[in-house]
């Protein structure tokens, strides 16, 4: 949170009027209408911008690395224990077969980092654009942000032979009922 508080201090309101119409519902009554928009703007110094974007970056890239780290030293830790214990199979066997059994820690990070990539890319596009010819566009974008809240069971229990054997069974008690 607190490498965010430089938002909270060149944010600004931008209000512009975009069109303004003219109609006659009868020979006698003009309507006139003006559309106006209001936009949360930021406008940075060059220095703040750097840092702005290094924050942007590290807030993607540190979550990434700490989840694929954690998980790299889950299988890796894991193999070594039970190379000990177990002198059937080499390290590398053992190695293997966590990867096979721990997949979905591995792929979880990379799914979130994708997922992640729309908001990065949207947050590090320059300048104001007029909204009202791609009002869906900018609608779409900012939704795209929600994506991975809203894919947790893609992420984490697809991936997951363990979550999914539960996840069946949660569903074939609930239609029992």
């Amino acid at each position: 949170m607190g490498t965010l508080t430089h938002e909270f201090i060149y944010r600004s309101l931008f209000e512009y009027q975009t069109e303004t119409k003219q109609f006659y519902t009868n020979q006698t009554h003009l309507h006139i209408i003006e559309v106006q928009n209001i936009w949360c703007v930021t406008s940075y110094t060059h220095s703040i911008q750097n840092y702005n974007t290094a924050i942007l970056f590290f807030h993607i890239i540190a979550p990434f690395c700490a989840n694929l780290f954690s998980a790299l030293f889950i299988v890796f830790r894991i193999a070594r224990q039970r190379s000990v214990s177990q002198n059937r199979s080499t390290y590398r066997q053992h190695i293997h077969q966590q990867f096979n059994e721990q997949k979905q820690l591995l792929i979880s990070p990379v799914i979130l980092l994708i997922l992640s990539l729309p908001r990065l890319i949207i947050s590090l596009l320059p300048g104001c654009l007029k909204t009202t010819d791609n009002l869906w566009l900018y609608l779409f974008a900012y939704f795209i942000s929600f994506t991975p809240a809203m894919l947790i069971f893609v992420t984490f229990v697809l991936p997951s032979e363990m979550y999914m054997k539960i996840f069946k069974e949660s569903v074939t008690s609930y239609r029992r009922r």
